[in-house]
């Protein structure tokens, strides 16, 4: 994570654009790992520290040519919502997805929702409201605002990821996270989030933009960069 090393000041450090649990970028590709170790090597040629500099390749997305299916039953959304508010559409996404989210919950026997502890359509509200430009106050007491948009956020991507993980076909990280933010009415709200909290003269939420909300990864491929 990019801003603990920023608070840690490690005498060197390399940070990679890679999905969190990946630090060399994909399985069985010994070339574009070997690159990474010896950039990171490298930093110890440096005369003093702390260092942190960037990766500066995307990692190559996993094959999955050989699997036996992919995506095999995408989702598909209602295409007559044109004229919709984005909260609206995101709120028609969820209740779409509900029944694939419910058949996760059985096949896997747990969720990793529900730590927001508001309804996903009260979160997508929540989220909404401050890409608006209108925060809302906290839906929890007991934390400040910004920790519960970084919550609220968070609910609504865990929800989609296991509503499509219960799909047929074979689902990679690279693929559910193209799927989120390229095609889905949720993933443009957290864009427009994005864009609007980077604006801001707020510490902590500016931090939260830059860091938590959307995956660099993403903001590479799909985003403002």
């Amino acid at each position: 994570m990019r801003e603990h090393a920023e608070a840690i000041r490690p005498p060197r450090s390399l940070w990679v654009p890679f999905v969190l649990g990946r630090p060399l970028g994909v399985p069985n590709d010994a070339a574009f790992q070997r690159r990474v170790l010896v950039a990171a090597l490298n930093l110890l040629q440096r005369p003093s520290g702390p260092v942190l500099e960037d990766y500066p390749e995307d990692a190559p997305a996993i094959n999955v040519e050989d699997s036996q299916e992919g995506m095999a039953c995408p989702i598909s959304f209602a295409s007559d919502m044109a004229d919709a508010t984005p909260l609206n559409k995101v709120k028609a996404e969820i209740s779409q997805l509900q029944a694939w989210h419910d058949l996760a919950v059985r096949q896997r026997g747990r969720t990793a929702t529900g730590v927001a502890g508001v309804s996903f359509e009260a979160a997508a509200a929540f989220v909404a409201a401050w890409a608006a430009g209108t925060p809302a106050p906290a839906f929890r007491k007991d934390i400040p605002a910004i920790d519960a948009l970084r919550l609220a956020c968070d609910e609504l991507k865990t929800f989609y990821s296991e509503s499509v993980m219960a799909q047929p076909g074979t689902h990679t990280v690279e693929s559910i996270q193209d799927w989120f933010w390229g095609q889905t009415a949720a993933g443009k709200l957290l864009f427009e989030l994005h864009a609007r909290t980077l604006l801001s003269r707020d510490t902590p939420e500016k931090h939260f933009a830059e860091n938590n909300l959307v995956p660099r990864r993403i903001r590479h491929i799909i985003g403002n960069g």
